[in-house]
């Protein structure tokens, strides 16, 4: 009986001692985060404004597993793809603002070395010389993405430099003028980026 009464007092020391550990680790785990992206410096470059904008939310749901919600607005003058593979030879005849939303998975596979898949919709808006709204249009946006998390101040802040593949499969009412600029150009696009965010 004093073997049995050892033995389970032991365990519920060993029990408690666990738990404490694990609220104690817990207790430095910041599930959420907001950030963007450093693409944010196109607005201030010269030429065509981008009016670029992207804020994304992230929860973590394990250790390695986080859930991102994103929400982003940008505006572009020539097919998408042009940045990587050289400017297109002709400009639309107007522009294409394209907002959007995006619900991604990343996984962290090894420390801080992660992979990330995120589709995003955009709802896009054409517009003639103008500045005339002639039509609207939706796409499918797909991101595959390689990176790796670099955190500072107590894994509060983070950069994430990353390499992604992006792929528009789906781009359906885009308007005759605009489809005859896009024909030959790539639907893909190989490219690096940097995010970056805030943790609580």
């Amino acid at each position: 009986m004093k073997k049995l009464i050892s033995t389970t007092v032991v365990i519920a020391m060993f029990t408690t001692m666990a738990f404490c550990q694990t609220e104690k680790k817990d207790s430095t785990f910041r599930q959420h985060s907001i950030g963007s992206s450093l693409a944010l410096l196109g607005n201030f470059a010269p030429g065509d404004p981008v009016y670029f904008f992207q804020l994304n939310y992230g929860y973590r749901l394990t250790q390695k597993d986080n859930i991102i919600a994103e929400a982003i607005t940008w505006t572009y003058y020539e097919p998408l793809g042009t940045g990587t593979y050289g400017p297109s030879d002709e400009l639309y005849p107007g522009k294409v603002r394209a907002s959007g939303v995006g619900l991604g998975y990343q996984r962290f596979l090894w420390k801080n070395l992660f992979t990330t898949l995120e589709p995003t919709f955009f709802l896009q808006q054409f517009y003639d010389t103008d500045d005339k709204k002639i039509q609207k249009g939706f796409q499918l946006y797909l991101q595959f993405i390689l990176g790796y998390r670099f955190e500072f101040f107590m894994k509060r802040v983070f950069i994430e430099p990353a390499y992604a593949l992006k792929y528009w499969p789906v781009n359906t009412n885009v308007p005759a003028s605009f489809a005859a600029i896009d024909n030959g150009a790539p639907k893909y696009e190989l490219g690096p980026s940097l995010n970056f965010g805030f943790r609580f």
